[in-house]
């Protein structure tokens, strides 16, 4: 090993063992207090306020979604994880997210937790996740210094000089701590015992309820908000018997009772069970607790606490104390079980057979949509109702940020290629089958007429990109991009909600699994993945919504979504072709559409340009004009067709100001169109060179004239380096696409 490595390694030990001995250097209370004095908003906070806090610290940014603009919390994309490592994060539901915080920050306003947030929706819809992305957080937020977090402990030192080793303080009032004198800083070896708190309460609960309201008056000021955990509060039951106990012996010296406290930092860990528990459904309480007097460290306690009998709860409740617990499918246990939560929910506390705890804490829990509706029938759920804060997460409805999915979750698994267009298959297929028909309840005479016509992947485009069907004319379009919010608001208006059915991301992380390991292709394959959803959609009898009847307009028709997913496909496969061929570049179109625009802007405002092959100013060209408009089949006279679409990319640039023209999303009609007058022109000359390059790639190579091989490599770089083809799947989509051709 080289000396430079053995000191870097050294180097990064040390650092390592002095932050560990910085934040774990256990405090007096004087200490701690001190501490308080310092920050003390950052130190008079429960669970409720540490949270929303944890939120605020990670940031937020804003997010554009076709139906408007949402802000999204940094700390579920666990902004401080390794690239590898934010597999976990959560992808979308930034509705979710704001709702979340919207509620956790009203505990935190109003002072106490007094609702149980119930996360429903389907089943595999992201509710885990986010459940699970926020406890990460909430570990690491716990390890910064915003995030700090103190609990006390009881110490009791070795007898000073006594044979019978009296600790704390013997017989005599005088054998204990001096004015001023803290045991907090003692060496293991010069304590007998250590009474640890379990539910982690605040130091400042150490203090009588008079004396800590002035510290915290003090300290934050008048109209402060203070949680009723520290304002209304007192200490769990078993400091409290040790609290008075001391005092007793000392007389009601506050200062020597104190002196026995030791405050250490804690750290949230879902591994530990520490601030952040997740429990599945169970029949009893989720707190126990047990006698602790008969241990031999209790032994060592002074006698007034050696004649009380003393218990520590434990189990989920307090586990979680300090922090948040989810309660996993909460309405699959029987309602007898959890009934205790409603008294916990009002007043903070739940009874146990010795004593009352209060574990000052957020709950969360989660429920199916079948568990919540069956609930909803319930004659106790009127009891329940006014305790629960419903948050609806359905599955997600955008198409490219559920393939984010499966590439987080499913590519770095599959040790095949990945080809091109097999994950962006698997997702929009599970995204059609969540696609609900419009209705016109809620939408406006014009867009309801729009959007009865709508198919459900042109739906699904809508709200993956804003993508209008190109089949619409200027105005409708117009309508259509303006209502897309009204659109989907519409679709969540109903019990049976826009992504409340329809395939789940385990099920499609599954096939694509399945698919990856397909015999008939060398890579994860779009054209396995058709295959497999094939298998999949006759099994009806495993899948609820496989069970639903197909609706008008093509929703609900699975074996529907495969041939458009299949027509689709071919078409994808054509056009990386035609780009691969290199006559045919999808910049082009653009370019050849931005210079019409330019030209048209000219020729409305009657304006010069300036001409980059003559240096000079010259009118708009009223050719190239012309011959771009044939190809877009326009209709009503030039001049008013022209007008018209600069109307339109003026009123772009009034809602998206400094921003580039989006053409391909403000004008998707013609921009197809274009597209295929390019291809109509050059097609025989691509089919050819597909044809070559299926040789080249099926190793025809040496039956190729040197030109043709030139070409050929040259294609299959482009679609190598351009698309992310390997020549397996290179040659899958030249014959998919030649064969298509065949037949047509």
């Amino acid at each position: 090993m080289s000396t430079d490595l053995t000191l870097k390694m050294r180097s990064a030990i040390v650092g390592a063992a002095e932050r560990l001995a910085a934040s774990h250097r256990p405090l007096s209370f004087d200490e701690y207090l001190a501490l308080f004095a310092a920050n003390p908003s950052l130190h008079s906070r429960d669970a409720a306020p540490w949270l929303r806090d944890m939120f605020v610290h990670y940031g937020r940014y804003e997010v554009s979604h076709p139906t408007g603009k949402s802000q999204r919390f940094a700390l579920f994309d666990l902004p401080w994880e390794s690239q590898d490592a934010q597999v976990g994060a959560l992808v979308g539901h930034e509705d979710v997210q704001a709702e979340v915080f919207r509620v956790i920050s009203a505990f935190a306003e109003q002072g106490r937790v007094d609702r149980l947030v119930l996360l429903h929706g389907p089943n595999g819809s992201a509710k885990s996740t986010f459940c699970s992305v926020m406890m990460r957080a909430m570990e690491h937020y716990s390890q910064q210094d915003a995030g700090a977090r103190y609990r006390f402990s009881w110490v009791f030192p070795k007898g000073r000089g006594s044979a019978e080793g009296r600790i704390g303080f013997g017989a005599r009032p005088e054998d204990g701590p001096k004015a001023g004198e803290s045991y907090a800083h003692l060496d293991d070896s010069a304590i007998d015992a250590k009474v640890l708190c379990e539910l982690r309460d605040h130091p400042l609960l150490l203090l009588p309820i008079e004396a800590r309201r002035e510290v915290l008056l003090a300290a934050l000021g008048d109209g402060a908000h203070v949680p009723d955990y520290l304002w209304k509060g007192g200490l769990s039951h078993k400091s409290q018997q040790i609290f008075e106990a001391l005092l007793s012996a000392y007389r009601g010296d506050l200062s020597r009772v104190l002196s026995h406290v030791q405050i250490e930092r804690w750290f949230v860990s879902r591994r530990y069970r520490v601030g952040a528990v997740t429990i599945g459904p169970q029949m009893a309480v989720d707190a126990r607790e047990r006698q602790v007097t008969a241990s031999r460290a209790m032994g060592a306690l002074p006698a007034s606490l050696q004649n009380v009998a003393l218990f520590e709860p434990f189990g989920e409740l307090v586990d979680a104390a300090g922090g948040v617990l989810e309660f996993s499918d909460l309405l699959k246990r029987p309602l007898d079980a959890w009934k205790y939560l409603l008294l916990l929910i009002e007043t903070g506390e739940v009874a146990l057979s010795a004593s009352n705890l209060s574990p000052n804490l957020v709950m969360l829990g989660s429920a199916n949509e079948l568990h919540l509706d069956a609930f909803r029938e319930h004659p106790e759920f009127q009891s329940f109702r006014g305790r629960l804060e419903l948050v609806r997460v359905g599955y997600l409805l955008d198409w490219q940020a559920e393939a984010r999915i499966y590439w987080q979750q499913v590519a770095p698994s599959v040790r095949r290629h990945v080809a091109p267009h097999a994950i962006d298959t698997a997702a929009l297929f599970a995204v059609l089958t969540r696609m609900k028909r419009p209705t016109s309840d809620r939408l406006s005479k014009e867009l309801a007429a729009l959007a009865a016509e709508l198919t459900p992947l042109e739906k699904a485009e809508i709200y993956a990109s804003g993508r209008i069907p190109s089949r619409l004319d200027g105005e409708q379009a117009k309508t259509l991009r303006a209502g897309t919010p009204a659109l989907m608001s519409e679709g969540q208006a109903h019990a049976i909600y826009e992504g409340r059915v329809g395939a789940s991301p385990r099920e499609i992380r599954s096939l694509l699994l399945e698919s990856s390991q397909s015999s008939g292709y060398r890579c994860l394959s779009p054209l396995a993945v058709l295959d497999d959803l094939q298998q999949l959609i006759t099994r009806k009898s495993e899948y609820e919504w496989l069970r639903v009847e197909p609706q008008a307009g093509g929703y609900h028709d699975s074996l529907g979504f495969l041939q458009v997913l299949r027509k689709r496909l071919v078409s994808q496969f054509e056009q990386d072709l035609r780009e691969a061929t290199g006559l045919i570049d999808e910049a082009r179109y653009v370019e050849s559409f931005e210079r019409y625009v330019l030209h048209v802007r000219a020729f409305v405002k009657g304006e010069k340009i300036l001409n980059p092959v003559t240096g000079r100013d010259e009118g708009a060209d009223e050719a190239m004009m012309r011959e771009i408009e044939r190809a877009l089949g326009a209709t009503g006279t030039p001049a008013q067709f022209r007008g018209d679409l600069i109307s339109m990319v003026a009123g772009w640039a009034i809602d998206h100001p400094g921003e580039r023209v989006d053409y391909l999303g403000l004008f998707p009609r013609y921009l197809d169109r274009l597209r295929e007058a390019f291809f109509a022109e050059r097609r025989e000359r691509v089919v050819s060179l597909s044809q070559e390059l299926l040789v080249f790639l099926s190793g025809g190579a040496d039956s190729l004239d040197a030109e043709a091989r030139a070409r050929s490599e040259r294609a299959l770089a482009r679609l190598c380096d351009r698309n992310g083809y390997c020549e397996h799947c290179a040659r899958d989509a030249v014959s998919t696409v030649l064969h298509e051709t065949e037949r047509s």
